[in-house]
């Protein structure tokens, strides 16, 4: 084999390497799972008060957070909503942050209802391309992430949960003294 034979092997090597870098990079929300000690993944929501968008990371970042995915025609979804009130109102002032993502394709009026009926006075994003639930893998609504300060996940939570729990205030709790 000769010298030149041999070096577009290794150029072809090289440059498969690389393809497969590149390709792993763009495909790594897909391939690493979000789950409890990943980093919370950064997504972009209208925010249902304003119409503004937010983009969470700069929104929330260094925040103690409940994200949680929803829709309103989800009856789970509807029966955990008054606990995460609960939590919200026993923590807000501590500098808990609640953060509910619709993934309603409808219009805002509907979710703006929604908050209404159910009295809540937590930050309600609408996602309608539902892009949230490929950034976080999720599996079905709801389904909840509490994130601590350093940007990375503490608890997963698949399905309805009582958020205003002993166990979900003392995990906010701690939390939020953690960091100060």
């Amino acid at each position: 084999m000769s010298r030149r034979t041999q070096w577009m092997i290794v150029a072809g090597i090289i440059g498969l390497m690389g393809a497969g870098a590149l390709l792993g990079l763009k495909l790594a929300p897909d391939i690493f799972p979000v789950g409890v000690g990943a980093r919370a993944p950064d997504f972009a929501a209208v925010d249902l008060e304003n119409g503004d968008s937010v983009q969470f990371a700069r929104a929330y970042g260094g925040d103690v957070v409940l994200v949680n995915i929803w829709a309103t025609w989800c009856a789970p979804c509807r029966q955990e909503m008054p606990s995460m009130q609960k939590l919200h109102e026993a923590y807000a002032d501590s500098g808990l942050k609640i953060v509910a993502v619709s993934v309603d394709q409808g219009p805002a009026d509907a979710l703006r209802e929604f908050q209404r009926e159910y009295g809540l006075t937590f930050d309600i994003l609408q996602d309608r391309t539902r892009a949230i639930e490929r950034i976080y893998q999720t599996t079905a609504v709801p389904e909840s992430f509490v994130i601590g300060r350093d940007g990375r996940i503490v608890k997963k939570v698949i399905g309805e949960y009582d958020w205003d729990s002993p166990a979900a205030r003392t995990l906010v709790s701690r939390l939020l003294q953690q960091g100060r």
